[in-house]
């Protein structure tokens, strides 16, 4: 990179804030459970202070409809907050656990200390979601916080930085906006944490950087989430329930339906079905669709091309359209998009999509789709069809996934008492409620003795006493 006077000023702002926080970080790590729910509290006025200006600057950077801005990155942040001022005070209590009787008279417990200094790392394609609820997590734990938003959503970045920045002090909180290089100072940084959304490919680079300075991380990733729809299910419900959570943000979701494996005999019934909840959702031609308020846009150009690409290599290798593919390069227009008869060696098989586009795909045998995605790298969700008990515990117990809904899809997000995460390929670390507060936190063991002569005394040297012999040997057979 060229050293010029702005990179310069940036790195120097950067040092100057890290500096400020690693001073300030004792100090804030001894907040009490009531001073962290007061700061959370402001912070859930604030969101619905801004409510009208999160939706216009979200609108304003890939037209998300006003409705998919309140359902999915207002309410889940509402959500988070509501949840950790409800339980915050229990989790911060000192955790008794049992000591071992050869340790007996001692008393042990972990105690939940902040991290420090920590950093958050957020996509695009939930700019206000993905900043605010790990900041939630960030500070319920006690922790200073620095934040890189996406420059792909400037609107959104640039009213979550005037937000902040309205309620917290530098030291304490503070956001930079800036493209890729202002990402990689940061990342040179040694903070205690790094929480970080995006793609596989720079998480790895993320978890890289932090290694450097043996930093914790938390990647929430994506890949392809399977969908499983067996003989038994429910067609049009369905179709209804993979359609809505595939289109929403116009597909630009880590936990979207990335590719559907159907029973061969409710095939032809879903492709039937979902393009009758499309024509529900949002119109029956490509011109009704693109005037439906309900339908968003892909982020940029350059990301509009790439699903393009998808799909016209798919076509090209012999796929069938079933849906859609219809093209407005002026608009960043993709109508939704459902492909059918799709090869091994199409693009869209070995991508996440990340865009309208859902390639589906016949099974005959309930082993053939469990090969099929124990094949690939472990997919952050997954999503299970079936009225049949059976089908559903093999699938569950014979696959792996981030996380799971039967008879639905995303809904798992939204459940701030289970944890939301990946595994490998998908995600590293987990977050939401509790498991947010862990993640930004560090489990410390604390054992008490009391002052007297306990059992251990005996096991000290000199070790060749005949009584301390028997006492190990009988320590070792018995406890």
């Amino acid at each position: 990179m060229i050293e010029t006077a702005e990179n310069t000023e940036v790195k120097d702002e950067i040092k100057r804030i890290f500096n400020l926080q690693q001073a300030n970080r004792l100090k804030i790590s001894q907040t009490t459970a009531k001073e962290r729910i007061e700061k959370l509290k402001k912070l859930h006025q604030l969101v619905l202070k801004n409510q009208e200006s999160i939706k216009k600057a979200i609108y304003q950077d890939f037209r998300k409809p006003d409705s998919e801005v309140d359902l999915t990155e207002i309410y889940p942040v509402t959500s988070e907050i509501k949840h950790a001022v409800s339980h915050l005070k229990k989790w911060m209590k000192l955790k008794k656990v049992s000591t071992p009787m050869v340790f007996a008279g001692a008393k042990s417990y972990i105690q939940y200390e902040p991290k420090g200094v920590v950093l958050i790392i957020a996509p695009w394609n939930f700019p206000f979601n993905l900043v605010f609820g790990p900041l939630v997590s960030a500070i319920a734990a006690g922790n200073c916080v620095m934040i890189k938003p996406s420059e792909m959503t400037p609107h959104a970045s640039a009213l979550t930085k005037k937000m902040i920045e309205e309620i917290f002090p530098e030291n304490e909180v503070a956001i930079f906006e800036g493209d890729y290089k202002v990402s990689e100072e940061l990342l040179k940084l040694p903070f205690n944490h790094i929480f970080f959304t995006g793609s596989p490919q720079v998480g790895k680079i993320v978890m890289k950087a932090a290694a450097e300075n043996l930093a914790s991380v938390t990647l929430e990733l994506g890949g392809k989430s399977p969908v499983i729809i067996d003989e038994t299910a429910d067609v049009e419900e369905s179709a209804e329930k993979v359609a809505w959570t595939k289109l929403m943000n116009n597909g630009q979701i880590c936990i979207a339906p990335d590719y559907v494996l159907v029973h061969e005999s409710k095939h032809d019934g879903f492709i039937e079905a979902f393009k009758k909840v499309v024509g529900k959702f949002y119109g029956n031609s490509p011109e009704d669709i693109k005037a439906s308020p309900d339908y968003a846009r892909i982020v940029n150009h350059r990301h509009y091309q790439r699903v393009k690409g998808l799909i016209e290599d798919a076509r090209n290798k012999g796929a069938k359209i079933e849906l859609g593919a219809n093209f407005d390069d002026g608009m960043d227009f993709i109508s939704p998009t459902l492909i059918s008869n799709v090869p091994e060696n199409a693009k869209v098989m070995e991508e996440e999509i990340f865009g309208p586009v859902l390639p589906v795909l016949p099974y005959s045998q309930m082993q053939d789709p469990l090969n099929y995605v124990n094949s690939r790298p472990i997919p952050l969700a997954m999503y299970i069809f079936s009225k049949k008990k059976k089908n559903v515990k093999k699938i569950l117990n014979e696959t792996t996934a981030g996380g799971t809904c039967i008879n639905d899809c995303g809904i798992h997000f939204y459940n701030n008492n289970i944890p939301f995460g990946g595994s490998n390929n998908s995600g590293v670390g987990k977050s939401h409620g509790f498991f947010g507060f862990e993640a930004f936190s560090n489990a410390r063991s604390v054992m008490k003795q009391p002052f007297k002569k306990n059992a251990t005394h005996l096991l000290v040297p000199p070790y060749n006493v005949k009584f301390k012999q028997k006492m190990r040997e009988w320590t070792i057979k018995y406890l």
